[in-house]
């Protein structure tokens, strides 16, 4: 069950409705620009970094339309209505006509596919934005000195988070600074 918020403008559960319906019945569409055209893919993509504000843009044909924002089957905006309690969302108004959802200090819970549904007096259009949060690498765990014989085996370990995940190389630097590269790539 999704919370209701109430927006300034009241409760436009039936705007909700629909919208959500036609979010179903409807094959991904195209985002509705300012001046009616669609761009020419149905999925947008936006990639933010962990902890910066994400906008994804969406537009109503004109000022009759309607609009709501969706995050797989969770309502987040119908209308003005504000379904969501995250606190970090809200709706960017540069104009009558743009209706597009602002995430502020994205996290990786909110990686994943949005929908704009636009109903407007002539048909209904979806458009889907896959967002995609970026996390910076981070090294958690390397091994340390060791002192072993000439020729004998010996394995490292260098462990690392992050998204896209990270790759890892191993750099030797000998004693007389000659550099050699031990395979995989990352710094370690």
């Amino acid at each position: 069950m999704v919370p209701l918020v109430r927006g300034s403008g009241g409760s436009h559960r039936w705007l909700a409705v629909l919208l959500l319906g036609l979010c179903w019945l409807l094959p991904p569409g195209r985002l509705a620009a300012p001046g009616g055209d669609f761009p020419g893919s149905a999925v947008d993509s936006l990639v933010v970094r962990k902890g910066d504000t994400a906008v994804l843009r969406c537009y109503l044909e004109d000022g009759a339309s309607k609009g709501a924002w969706l995050n797989r089957s969770s309502i987040i905006f119908a209308g003005s209505d504000k379904w969501s309690v995250d606190p970090r969302v809200s709706i960017a108004t540069a104009n009558r006509r743009e209706y597009s959802l602002q995430i502020q200090d994205v996290d990786v819970t909110d990686d994943g596919p949005y929908t704009c549904s636009v109903q407007t007096q002539h048909t209904p259009r979806t458009m889907q934005v896959h967002l995609t949060v970026q996390v910076a690498p981070k090294i958690f765990r390397i091994s340390g000195d060791i002192v072993v014989n000439e020729g004998s085996n010996v394995t490292l370990v260098c462990l690392a988070t992050g998204k896209p995940e990270p790759s890892i190389s191993w750099r030797h630097i000998s004693p007389s600074a000659q550099h050699r590269y031990l395979g995989m790539k990352a710094e370690c």
